[in-house]
C-alpha cells in the first residue's frame, strides 16, 4: 500500500514538474501571473486584445490580465502627445533655454542672472556636481589640471585671470553648448544643475 501511495505521489510530482517546463515559445506554468505581467498601462507595450490573459486572470476585471491598451485614446496608446503650443517646464518651473549657440547668444548670456541665491547649500550642491561633470578636465581646484588635461592640452584654467571676470550666465551658456575643447553638456546636466555649477565655479575663483 505504501509502495502504491509513493508511486502515485511520484507520478503526480512528475506531472506537475512537467507542466513547469519551458521551451520554445512556451513559458511554462505561471503560478502568479499578476506578478509577472504588469496590470497598469505600459507606454511602450500595448496589448489591444481585451481577452488576452483571460485564462490566467486572477483579478476582478472585465478584461484579460494581459490587456493594457488605453481604449479611450484613438491610437490605443498610453502615451499621448502634449496639447498644441505647450512647452514643458523643468521641476523648478524653468522654460527651455532658448539663447542661440553663437557669439550673439554668448554675449547676451553674460547678463543672465542665476535663479538661485548664493548660499552655502547651493554652492555645496554645485561642488558635488562639479566633481561629477567638471573635475576630470578642470581639476579639483579649477586649475585645468584634471586627468583629461594629460591627454588634451589647453583645458581652461578657471582660476586664471582671463576667466575670473566671466559671469555665471556665461558659465551656464558654455556648459550648455560647449566652447573650444569643451563639448556641450546641455543634454546631460539639467538647467538647475548648470546654474549650481556656475555658482560653485565663481566661488572657486575667489580662493
Amino acid at each position: 500500500m505504501q509502495l502504491i501511495k509513493t508511486f502515485f505521489l511520484g507520478a503526480a510530482a512528475t506531472v506537475i514538474l512537467a507542466g513547469c517546463t519551458a521551451s520554445g515559445d512556451n513559458p511554462g506554468k505561471e503560478f502568479a501571473p499578476n506578478m509577472y505581467h504588469a496590470v497598469p498601462y505600459e507606454p511602450l507595450s500595448q496589448i489591444t486584445d481585451e481577452n488576452a490573459g483571460n485564462i490566467v486572470n486572477s483579478l476582478d476585471s472585465r478584461s484579460g490580465e494581459y490587456f493594457n491598451s488605453n481604449k479611450y485614446n484613438p491610437s490605443r496608446m498610453t502615451m499621448r502627445e502634449p496639447p498644441p503650443h505647450t512647452v514643458r517646464r523643468s521641476p523648478f518651473g524653468f522654460l527651455p533655454y532658448r539663447m542661440p549657440n553663437d557669439t550673439v547668444g554668448l554675449r547676451k548670456a553674460n547678463s543672465l542672472v542665476s535663479p538661485f541665491e548664493t548660499t552655502k547649500e547651493i554652492i555645496g550642491e554645485g561642488k558635488i556636481l562639479y566633481g561629477y561633470y567638471c573635475q576630470h578636465c578642470h581639476g579639483a581646484k579649477g586649475a585645468g589640471d584634471g586627468k583629461v588635461s594629460d591627454k588634451y592640452a589647453g583645458v581652461a584654467n578657471l582660476t586664471g585671470d582671463a576667466y575670473k571676470t566671466i559671469t555665471e550666465g556665461h558659465i551656464f551658456h558654455v556648459i550648455t553648448y560647449g566652447k573650444g575643447l569643451m563639448g556641450a553638456h546641455g543634454s546631460q546636466v539639467s538647467q538647475e544643475d548648470r546654474w549650481k555649477i556656475a555658482k560653485y565655479v565663481k566661488d572657486l575663483q575667489k580662493n
